[in-house]
């Protein structure tokens, strides 16, 4: 939530005096406005004080968001990796670790937000009385203009079975840059005010609320055409009423509607001032609910939804945390259906880029089932990547090194099993993080032989494979590939200056025409 150049809440944060030991804004509950003892996440994907969410429960009352929309606080989920980072950062920094907030102080936080709400309303309606009060004048119209996205672009579409190309945001961009929510302003009015919308917008609007479950399905039908072939309409029809609406729809039990639901979401997902919107808006939960009981079709569309979300740096967290994880992994194994087992492996590779996916991915047992994924035909260029995340951290791993990975990729490498260079360069770079701070990786490897598979890629391997066979062989021969001349860490190689370890600025590709760090292009 916070962040450098992130959109802000509206709401004045006391700060001391002395910017070196400044918290960072996402350890700040944006309510109570002091450091968080008892972090949530909850359902429409925002950190918040735990007693805060308690208070605003009580009084009914749900602050406005900068996108216009209002966090869902029907679901809270501890935020232990949140929690443990504030803790750290105390510890580090010599300050108080943080207590619970007093109830008195949120209460009266709480009720100076729901009275300033009341007056910014109340101003805009006079403002509006006023200017229709000017008999002299023209009638003042009211009106935005409409974000048009790509005009001029070709509009393509490519069914669920055929090979799609997915450009990829700059692996170069910071995190941190915010995110450019380019639709029309979206408000709430009084009964008696017009709503600015769209002609689209309104027709689906009435059709998606209807309780005739034949009108659901026209309107959904109609979206997904809509989002598919008019690229433009994507921005502008992703308004906080449209959403609330489509995600009732998600829950059907009626087929033709929740497929074509989450069909829609997907192709609304495609455009990046949408993604974190999406999220926040609750659809993450129904997401999951249609990965684990969901028609074939439906998960397909999830799991493309969930990968396309993913991608954007500020939904990966909450999307772990509200429990995508485990059937995503699920669908990686079970799904029969080639897209879904192949968005889920993206999806898992882009939420293990966050340190806290790795380890609960780690704690779901999954290590020995990725090892296992990585030697059928087909899987072990998408598997490598999430076990290249996994090793990164150490209880990966341990994990890795327990269910004798060096000698599983030791020998997929010897028996020259992989199916493309990238492949090969995956799995060298999985073998050159397991031997970082590892005092077991050199025996084990040993034992595997890897000396002579090393030696050969050495000589023969890709530019990126030979690097990492060369310094695995000088820490097998003792000579501390890890570090550099001077004794010092060679951090620059351990993280290999990429999000994932010995991916660096290679964009593989995954697939027939696909690429992995490419925002999900594809539409349904």
């Amino acid at each position: 939530m916070g962040g450098n150049g992130k959109h802000r809440w509206r709401i004045s944060f006391h700060r001391s005096n002395s910017s070196a030991n400044q918290p960072p804004k996402e350890f700040i509950c944006p309510i109570s406005g002091s450091l968080m003892s008892d972090p949530v996440i909850v359902a429409s994907g925002q950190t918040f004080e735990r007693r805060s969410v308690q208070v605003c429960r009580q009084f009914g009352y749900a602050p406005e968001l900068p996108d216009g929309t209002r966090p869902d606080f029907s679901n809270l989920i501890p935020n232990m990796a949140i929690k443990t980072t504030i803790l750290n950062w105390c510890d580090h920094n010599h300050a108080d670790r943080p207590q619970p907030p007093d109830l008195p102080s949120v209460e009266k936080n709480v009720r100076l937000l729901m009275e300033e709400s009341k007056v910014d309303a109340g101003i805009r309606v006079s403002e509006r009385e006023l200017l229709k009060g000017v008999a002299e004048r023209p009638p003042v119209m009211f009106s935005h203009a409409n974000t048009e996205l790509g005009r001029g672009r070709v509009d393509h579409f490519y069914s669920s079975s055929s090979e799609e190309s997915v450009v990829v945001a700059s692996a170069a961009g910071s995190p941190y840059t915010p995110l450019p929510f380019a639709t029309r302003p979206s408000f709430s009015t009084n009964s008696n005010a017009t709503i600015d919308s769209t002609p689209e917008e309104e027709e689906l609007m009435m059709k998606l609320s209807s309780s005739v479950i034949v009108e659901q399905e026209e309107a959904v039908i109609s979206l997904r055409k809509l989002t598919r072939t008019k690229e433009e309409l994507r921005v502008s029809l992703c308004t906080p009423r449209l959403l609330t609406a489509l995600r009732s729809l998600i829950d059907s039990r009626y087929s033709t509607v929740q497929v074509n639901a989450v069909a829609s979401l997907v192709n609304l997902s495609l455009e990046k001032p949408n993604k974190v919107k999406i999220v926040r808006s609750g659809f993450v939960p129904p997401l999951v609910d249609v990965l684990k009981s969901g028609s074939s079709e439906s998960q397909e569309h999830a799991a493309g939804a969930l990968f396309s979300l993913a991608l954007e740096e500020d939904n990966k967290m909450a999307i772990g945390v509200l429990g995508a994880l485990p059937p995503l992994m699920h669908a990686l194994i079970r799904s029969e259906s080639e897209r879904t087992r192949h968005d889920a492996a993206l999806a898992l590779y882009h939420l293990t880029l966050v340190e806290s996916n790795r380890v609960k991915l780690v704690k779901l047992n999954s290590v020995p089932t990725l090892l296992a994924l990585s030697k059928a035909p087909g899987s072990a260029g998408r598997v490598l990547l999430i076990l290249c995340n996994l090793a990164i951290c150490g209880e990966g791993r341990s994990a890795m090194l327990d269910a004798n990975a060096v000698e599983c990729l030791v020998g997929m490498l010897r028996r020259d099993e992989l199916d493309s260079e990238s492949t090969r360069e995956n799995c060298v770079a999985a073998l050159y993080a397991l031997s970082h701070g590892s005092m077991r990786f050199r025996g084990l490897a040993r034992e595997a032989k890897a000396v002579e598979v090393l030696s050969e890629i050495e000589k023969r391997g890709s530019e990126r494979a030979r690097e990492k066979a060369k310094r695995l062989l000088m820490i097998m021969r003792g000579g501390g590939g890890g570090r550099r001349e001077d004794g010092g860490m060679d951090w620059e190689g351990v993280l290999d200056s990429g999000t994932g370890v010995g991916l660096g600025g290679t964009r593989y590709r995954v697939g027939p025409g696909r690429s992995l760090h490419a925002a999900n292009s594809t539409t349904f």
